[in-house]
């Protein structure tokens, strides 16, 4: 069993896509917390910490692809810090929520957490769909906004009060997200 469960979704990215110019520099913002968190997380027993990435249609590509086309990628330098560390989880999935053709239900089933932690890109869309499959299978949610990226600032904000309000998510910053 784990106490918390860290997640870090879809950070393995190339940056050569349409909505890159946007995001990347809302990227830039959440490396330092995210890699904070992450680094918290290697430290404790009570945190798992699980790496979640979209495999961009290669249904050949391991984990370990995704990450090397990611540093090799346009922005480098947002993929580096943050890059998953030895010895922890990894898993693809297909679309845009973390749940969808992954096994992660299954996993957490196993590991039963008292909460997750949902960090990563993008705000209004992986992260919200993540948090909501989340909390239909009743696992509590964090959201660190200061951890989680956006294209659109207010599809991003609305995104957030909605994991708030609808989805009972506790929103806080990254630097409290560990106690």
């Amino acid at each position: 069993m784990s106490g918390t469960v860290l997640l870090v979704i879809d950070m393995m990215n190339t940056y050569q896509h349409p909505d890159a110019e946007k995001l990347a520099p809302n990227v830039e913002k959440i490396i330092d917390p995210l890699a904070g968190l992450i680094a918290g997380a290697r430290e404790r027993d009570d945190v798992e910490l699980i790496y979640v990435n979209d495999n961009y249609g290669d249904f050949t590509a391991e984990f370990s692809d995704i990450v090397r086309s990611a540093l090799e990628g346009d922005r480098k330098d947002l993929v580096e810090p943050i890059a998953p560390p030895e010895k922890c989880r990894l898993m693809t999935k297909v679309r845009h929520s973390a749940f969808y053709a992954s096994p992660l239900a299954y996993l957490l089933g196993q590991l039963s957490p008292d909460r997750l932690i949902l960090t990563g890109q993008v705000t209004e869309q992986c992260i919200l769909y993540t948090a909501l499959d989340a909390y239909v299978r009743h696992f509590p949610v964090v959201v660190p906004p200061d951890a989680v990226a956006h294209i659109d600032a207010e599809l991003s904000d609305a995104a957030l009060t909605m994991m708030k309000e609808n989805m009972s998510a506790e929103i806080i910053p990254a630097a409290e997200c560990l106690g």
